[in-house]
């Protein structure tokens, strides 16, 4: 299957885990030797200059990538654990 970075970035992302709305595509990470694109990368939510905004973006490795679909791609992808505080 070939696809355009247009293409998959019109297709929204979709957690097979528990079902929540990750976003759209916004940018690739892609390994020069080879070719391959290595992650998809969506922008942080809950703000319209999200896009802009190195901070709080969602890195999604390739491999975690379940299917492709005609509207959407499923991904495994689940949040890394809160840190704690360390009482004392």
């Amino acid at each position: 299957m070939n696809a355009t970075f247009c293409e998959l970035r019109d297709k929204e992302v979709i957690s097979v885990k528990d079902g929540r709305r990750l976003g759209f595509i916004s940018d690739l990470e892609i390994d020069l030797c080879t070719g391959r694109v290595n992650c998809i990368i969506l922008p942080p939510s809950g703000s319209c200059l999200a896009l802009f905004s190195k901070k709080g973006k969602i890195v999604i490795p390739w491999n975690a990538i379940e299917k492709i679909g005609d509207d959407i791609i499923l991904v495994k992808y689940c949040e890394l654990p809160e840190i704690k505080e360390k009482r004392h």
